[in-house]
């Protein structure tokens, strides 16, 4: 079949007709990529979770290809503000949001909740923990859990435990212990970690449950007294303290984890770009060694297995606040 030869001033109109359509296709693309992430955190500035991302920002930006990560401090209503955010956004992928255990604490702990805190999500992974410590004031004779609880089973009305708020997760793991222990023991709750900590060393209240970050100066000072790591596994950096579990109670396991979440119906391959990132991100150099002073223990879930974990913390909890009586409005 003969060929048909244009002319050289066509020739090259089409050339540069060509490579036009073909910047305009890279420039499209470059500019698709180039819109940030809004990653919605529903806690406030300097809180564990807001920690962490800001320590991963740098290697998830760079595991993403260059993408823009935009972090967003959207605290309230035990972190239902920031979530509303999240579960309303487009499913495109440009609005995520990094949440905690208290997401799936409070559908059973607010009477009304404005989304369905596992069908209006997509997990892309639950990344991380952060350990849990039980704690008590020097003056406390126990050394142990088992100490412990004969110590509250003596005296049921001697002592007090603290949280960090009503209907927390801190509140629901010292309710944790409480009831493997089989004892009842006054509950007294704070505005948050700080005072919390302040009146356990003071000997105001007497035992709590804490994020491990939160009170390792005051437990190197001897100002606290740790009875046991409430997690699955020890810590690095206290290798002899035993959890909970160890000693005698192997329904206490609870941690601060975190996980990565978007809208829901987020396109399975967005997700799969995502979670791909997220565990690229947590596994460079620089976020490991972040996470290890920061005593994270990161091991992320697939999304599949993330939505599972979702929806078995839910269950479980729900029971946690139905025996501890916990509502709020």
């Amino acid at each position: 079949m003969p060929t048909t030869t244009l002319p050289f001033p066509q020739r090259r109109r089409a050339a540069l007709l060509l490579a036009g359509l073909a910047l305009c296709g890279a420039a499209a693309s470059v500019r698709a990529n180039d819109k940030p992430i809004r990653m919605v955190l529903p806690v406030g500035a300097g809180s564990g979770v807001d920690t962490i991302m800001r320590a991963a920002a740098p290697q998830l930006i760079k595991a993403l290809g260059g993408q823009p990560v935009a972090i967003e401090n959207l605290p309230g209503a035990g972190g239902i503000t920031g979530a509303s955010v999240i579960v309303r956004a487009p499913a495109d992928g440009l609005t995520l949001g990094v949440v905690s255990n208290n997401h799936v604490v409070n559908p059973s702990v607010f009477k009304k909740m404005p989304f369905d805190a596992v069908g209006d999500i997509t997990p892309i992974s639950v990344v991380g923990a952060t350990p849990f410590v039980l704690v008590v004031n020097p003056k406390i004779p126990a050394k142990n859990a088992k100490e412990l609880q004969a110590l509250l089973k003596a005296k049921p009305d001697g002592y007090n435990y603290a949280s960090s708020g009503n209907g927390t997760i801190i509140h629901l793991a010292g309710a944790m212990f409480m009831e493997a222990a089989g004892v009842e023991v006054r509950h007294i709750p704070y505005k948050g970690v700080g005072p919390m900590v302040t009146d356990l060393m003071s000997g105001q209240v007497e035992i709590g449950a804490v994020a491990l970050p939160a009170v390792q100066g005051q437990l190197k000072a001897g100002a606290l007294r740790a009875i046991g790591i409430m997690g699955k596994q020890r810590v690095p950096s206290l290798p002899d303290l035993p959890t909970i579990a160890e000693q005698g109670f192997p329904d206490v396991d609870v941690a601060g984890w975190f996980a990565v979440v978007g809208p829901a119906k987020l396109p399975p391959a967005e997700v799969k770009r995502l979670h791909g990132a997220v565990v690229a991100a947590f596994a460079m150099p620089e976020t490991k060694e972040a996470m290890a002073k920061q005593e994270n223990i990161i091991n992320p879930m697939s999304p599949e297995a993330s939505l599972q974990f979702f929806k078995t913390e839910q269950e479980r909890y729900a029971r946690l606040v139905k025996k501890a009586g916990v509502t709020v409005e």
